[in-house]
């Protein structure tokens, strides 16, 4: 295995000041009139995962990812069913939910699909009129509008379905000041203060939620109709092909770019998919990963390797021509070989990015960091490399 640059190498390019970079910036989203939107959004709110253990997992993301505990509710704040953390790095949000008896829907949502993502909550500026348009266009509404009260004020909240168990949570905190929702107390830190030589943050946005279905189609349809969300991108045929397996893609994004989500569906191929893979061990649709928007991806690769972060391995041959087509980008590429971070380049500008290893037992939950420089693609010309890289771990596991 290749060897990571050491701190201060001279082949680390400067560090970027988070402060002069906005998430706006960071994860590409564009201005956006909401007047003639029917389901406008104000961006990501958070994410929220079910686990078998969510004392643990609180503490691997705030170690390995290096995220800030700000809320917990449990039993000591009068939930006796679930136990919940809130973790944040930036304006990113995560909220780690597992049962304290069994018998919970979070207990039967483990068993059937492993530790996984169950809701990507959207904030918006209206979760009445958001829900009224969704049900017009045939959504299933999960949870009906309400207020949820404390000293802190009042959150408007609703939910509607989406693939597989998946469900979106829609979220008006906008007279809201407390540390989460109401029923949340404030909390500190799980984990010992960052080494030094660690970045602050990171990450600092949730830039796309990655899902796989089976039917792609039908589902791009769906954010089309129901949400109003615009097709991005699309990737079919050889764009997303190896010698063994295939998958099409397509990206549906809101008006404002806030909020993005590629939708994945297996295609046919010698054999086993990643996407089929997924679907097998996951028990059927559901998020397959999420990108996080980081300003410095090499320091972030440094501190989340330190920490114990597995990422996919890229051959060297990748970056024999690498700068041939690509280009001069922030970071030299020496240092993305050693690093293994992928990048590439569109009209709009060029991208880097890396994906780590599933961070469950299960195959399924893996994450992305990208760092953007105009790019507001997905990475196209490095989707051979990556998807070779997962066969690799898929034959490794026997589910090639």
């Amino acid at each position: 295995m290749t060897q990571t640059a050491r701190k201060g190498s001279a082949h680390e390019a400067p560090p970027l000041s988070a402060s002069d970079i906005s998430a706006d910036t960071l994860i590409g989203a564009i201005p956006h009139n909401d007047a003639g939107d029917p389901f406008p959004v104000i961006g990501m709110d958070h994410v929220r995962f079910y686990v078998g253990n969510a004392k643990q997992a609180a503490h691997y993301y705030s170690s390995a990812f290096g995220m800030t505990c700000v809320a917990y509710r449990g039993p000591e704040t009068g939930s006796r069913e679930v136990t919940e953390y809130v973790l944040t790095s930036g304006k990113a949000r995560f909220r780690i939910t597992g049962e304290v008896r069994a018998g919970s829907p979070v207990g039967a949502s483990v068993a059937a699909h492993g530790d996984g993502v169950v809701d990507l909550a959207i904030e918006v500026p209206d979760v009445d009129k958001a829900v009224e348009h969704a049900r017009e266009q045939g959504a299933v509404v999960l949870r009906e509008p309400a207020d949820l009260q404390d000293d802190h004020g009042t959150v408007r909240v609703a939910a509607i379905a989406a693939y597989g168990d998946t469900r979106h949570t829609l979220i008006d905190r906008s007279r809201y000041d407390g540390p989460f929702l109401p029923g949340f107390a404030p909390a500190g830190p799980l984990f010992r203060a960052k080494p030094a030589h660690h970045p602050a943050r990171y990450f600092q946005a949730v830039d796309h939620c990655v899902g796989n279905v089976e039917r792609m189609d039908e589902w791009v349809a769906y954010y089309n109709r129901v949400m109003g969300f615009t097709n991005l991108k699309e990737f079919i045929g050889e764009d997303i092909a190896t010698e063994y397996s295939a998958l099409m893609s397509k990206v549906v994004a809101s008006g404002n770019h806030r909020v993005k989500f590629p939708i994945n569906e297996p295609a046919a191929g010698r054999k086993k998919s990643q996407i089929d893979e997924y679907l097998e061990f996951y028990g059927g649709p559901g998020v397959q990963h999420l990108a996080l928007a980081t300003n410095d991806i090499v320091a972030s690769v440094h501190a989340m390797r330190e920490m114990g972060v597995e990422f996919l391995e890229t051959p060297d041959t990748y970056y024999d021509t690498l700068g041939e087509w690509v280009g001069e980008t922030r970071v030299p590429v020496q240092t993305l070989r050693e690093l293994r971070i992928l990048a590439d380049r569109d009209e709009d500008g060029y991208l880097l990015q890396i994906f780590t290893k599933p961070v469950q037992d299960r195959p399924t939950v893996f994450f992305e960091l990208i760092e953007r420089h105009g790019s507001l693609g997905f990475g196209k010309g490095n989707f051979k490399a990556l998807f070779e890289a997962i066969e690799r771990e898929q034959a490794r596991r026997g589910n090639l």
